[in-house]
């Protein structure tokens, strides 16, 4: 298994279809174009390959903040559905914990919804706790 940062348009490309599989609403296009605005202020792609075949992409971002000092906060974590339980989201995560430390951060975060209960039995296996729960007024455009 082969993980590393999303470099170039071709592995920008395949990490984005392997994200369309969570993120619904968008096309791979306007995909694409969102994550390359977020990437001009930090977000970055890793991409683990499986024998040569995209397998598993996850989109992070550093920061600092008062509650957890230096961290890495995961926005997006996708194993590919013809890809699960072959150790891609374990390599990822390993890769994970692996470029956090190297980022000089002290703690690695993700939220995952709470219907998604085989992702939080998987977080678990790989020494993750829930810590806490978040809360969003998500349409304030009045």
């Amino acid at each position: 298994m082969k993980v590393s940062l999303v470099e170039t348009k071709e592995s920008l490309q395949a990490a984005a279809k392997i994200l369309l599989q969570l993120r619904l609403q968008y096309s791979l296009e306007s995909l694409i174009t969102q994550i390359e605005k977020q990437q001009q202020r930090g977000y970055q792609l890793a991409l683990a390959e499986l024998e040569g075949t995209p397998a598993c992409a996850a989109g992070f971002i550093t920061g600092e903040n008062l509650a957890w000092g230096r961290f890495l906060y995961v926005d997006d974590l996708v194993t590919a559905e013809d890809c699960r339980s072959k150790g891609a989201g374990k390599a990822m995560i390993d890769w994970l914990k692996q470029h956090t430390r190297e980022a000089g951060c002290k703690e690695l975060h993700l939220d995952s919804d709470v219907q998604r209960k085989d992702a939080h039995r998987f977080y678990g296996r790989e020494g993750m706790t829930a810590t806490g729960l978040h809360f969003a007024i998500t349409d304030l455009s009045d």
